[in-house]
């Protein structure tokens, strides 16, 4: 997997993927931010994630959803680096035939099993890094 980030601003970047997906990234002040900011952007990808898989596990078995909500807080740290320390999602669903015990289960299973962004946010991960100078 790569992408591609390109400074289109002061503190906005353009990421972009092979296909040519793309999804600005804003790193200006609240009051300026007309895009998610990284962090945020790391919420939305965890909430998605899971959501797809419990949507999957649910279907799977035979479970109708008419609507489908998650809510994602994240307590970061107060000094740099502010990575998470704490992320609590809220799964919303509407549905006819789905009961609480099931979706927490799914829950479950999608945040600590499923889940691709939620187990490399608790990966021991290695990074390197290379620099070009054109």
């Amino acid at each position: 997997m790569k992408i591609i980030a390109k400074q289109v601003a002061d503190e906005i970047f353009e990421a972009a993927n092979d296909n040519g997906n793309t999804v600005r990234v804003d790193m200006r002040k609240r009051e300026d931010k007309i895009n998610l900011s990284p962090t945020e952007l790391v919420l939305s990808a965890l909430a998605s994630c899971a959501g797809v898989d419990i949507a999957v596990m649910l279907k799977k078995r035979k479970k109708s959803i008419q609507g489908f909500a998650i809510e994602t807080d994240g307590t970061r740290r107060e000094e740099a680096p502010k990575y998470f320390t704490k992320i609590h999602c809220k799964f919303i669903v509407t549905s006819p035939d789905v009961t609480v015990e099931e979706l927490q289960k799914s829950a479950g299973l999608a945040l600590e099993k499923y889940c691709s962004v939620a187990s490399s946010l608790k990966a021991e991960i290695t990074f390197s890094a290379e620099v070009i100078r054109p």
